[in-house]
This record gives C-alpha cells, sequence and structure tokens, in this order.
C-alpha cells in the first residue's frame, strides 16, 4: 500500500471552503455529533483531559461515536506524559548506574514519545493552532429582533 498524506475528511474541506478546488466526497458517511461520556476505565490525569476536551469538543460538533477510540488515546497518552513528567520533576532528567555512569531517565524518552503521538491526534480534533487555523465554523443565525417580535405577540406575551 503506498504511503502519503491521509484524506482530508469532506466537512474538514468544507469548513476550510475546499481549498484545492477538488470534487467532494458527497457519499462519504457522517456519523451525528454527540457527547460522550468520560470511559471508567481512564483514570487520573487521563480522565481529567478528557473532562477538559470532549465537552467542548461536542459543543463545536467535532466529536462522534466513532471519535471515542481516538479521544480515549489521546487522553491515555496525555496522562501517561504527565505521570512521566512527575517522575521527572521529583527524580530529575538523568540517574547514576550502578557502574556510575550518568544516564537519561526512561520517562524522558516516554513524554517525548507521548507529546509525538499526541501531535497527531490533537491535530485531528483541531487542538492545535495550525490546524484550527484551517477550520471556519458556519456563523450562528441572529436572531431577527421582528421575527422575536412576532412570535411574542403569537403567543399571547
Amino acid at each position: 500500500m503506498a504511503g502519503g498524506r491521509p484524506p482530508k475528511p469532506t466537512k474538514l474541506k468544507v469548513l476550510q471552503g475546499n481549498p484545492g478546488k477538488r470534487p467532494l466526497n458527497k457519499r462519504e458517511p457522517q456519523p451525528e455529533p454527540v457527547r460522550l461520556p468520560c470511559p471508567r476505565w481512564l483514570s487520573g490525569e487521563a480522565r481529567k483531559a478528557w473532562r477538559y476536551v470532549a465537552p467542548q469538543l461536542a459543543r463545536l460538533g467535532l466529536l462522534t461515536k466513532l471519535d471515542r477510540i481516538a479521544l480515549e488515546e489521546l487522553c491515555y497518552l496525555y496522562g501517561m506524559a504527565r505521570r512521566a513528567k512527575a517522575t521527572l520533576e521529583a527524580e530529575g532528567l538523568t540517574f547514576t548506574t550502578p557502574n556510575g555512569y550518568v544516564q537519561q531517565r526512561p520517562e524522558v524518552a516516554i513524554v517525548h514519545k507521548c507529546s509525538a503521538l499526541m501531535k497527531g491526534y490533537l491535530a485531528e480534533f483541531g487542538m492545535t493552532a495550525s490546524s484550527r487555523s484551517k477550520i471556519s465554523l458556519p456563523e450562528p443565525e441572529r436572531a431577527d429582533p421582528f421575527e422575536e417580535f412576532l412570535r411574542g405577540k403569537v403567543s399571547g406575551e
């Protein structure tokens, strides 16, 4: 299978104004946005991350049932990175081996790997400055004062 950039979802192309002007996939599945409860197995910092991020993604209409696994993975990686960072804060970046050599703690690599993996998930959900700059949400409909007046008159207010 050939490598390369994964295809961009049609919804994202539309939000970006279809800059490539390529035909849009009119048959692409469009799962319904939904609020998802925090998985019971997430704990600590991962659970906090879910409770912080999931409601915001749902409010923007960017969270569906199909996104659960990706968001779980993002939150899990975040929790793992936070645990490794706590160890580094307490123990330092290096340790001395029994033979007297100074080495980098394994947690440094864990933080680095988690950060690299999280970057991809963050971009998928539009949670980085550069990925957000490519999205333009539709403007909320403004209420017409005259329509509001008429609705008030019809309902007897």
